[in-house]
């Protein structure tokens, strides 16, 4: 017992940059985002003993992390953030302009959770095949949930730049 501990604890910590940038991605203050943090440490330890290895360690972590999260803000529907916050600096490094950035950022933080988190999973460079898995969705759903962001951030960078002109 002592060693899996030990094992689970090195592991959360070489990967507690995913934990952290998912409960940013979901709540807007900090309180929020520690309570959430440690719910999902939590689940990770429940569901530790069942991780069969059979995929990367990190996809596990998001599976659990996101499962987690989508569950825990169904059940607080109030706290979900209603201002916009950057999670593309959360996520990854782009050379986008700060205006296109905020707008990605207020398009994404208006998504469905589901659809929110299918798109945290894409700008982190999953394929539509692990996304499926880790959210437990048909590969089928995840692409059409795909192209449809994708096609509303289109329209949404259009009437931007031509509101901009």
């Amino acid at each position: 017992m002592e060693l899996q501990k030990q094992n689970f604890i090195r592991i959360i910590n070489g990967n507690q940059g995913i934990v952290k940038s998912l409960c940013k991605a979901y709540y807007a203050s900090y309180e929020d985002q520690r309570d959430a943090y440690q719910d999902i440490i939590l689940q990770l330890w429940k569901s530790f003993a069942t991780f069969r290895g059979e995929s990367e360690i990190s996809t596990w972590i998001y599976r659990v992390s996101l499962n987690t999260l989508l569950t825990k803000v169904r059940k607080e529907k109030n706290k979900i953030i209603t201002e916009p916050l950057l999670i593309l600096d959360l996520i990854t490094p782009t050379a986008m302009a700060d205006d296109d950035r905020e707008l990605l950022s207020m398009v994404i933080q208006s998504l469905k959770d589901v659809d929110k988190a299918i798109v945290i999973l894409y700008l982190e460079g999953y394929k539509n095949k692990e996304i499926a898995q880790i959210l437990d969705l048909t590969l089928t759903n995840v692409s059409t949930r795909l192209h449809r962001v994708k096609t509303e951030l289109k329209a949404k960078f259009k009437n931007h730049c031509n509101e901009s002109q």
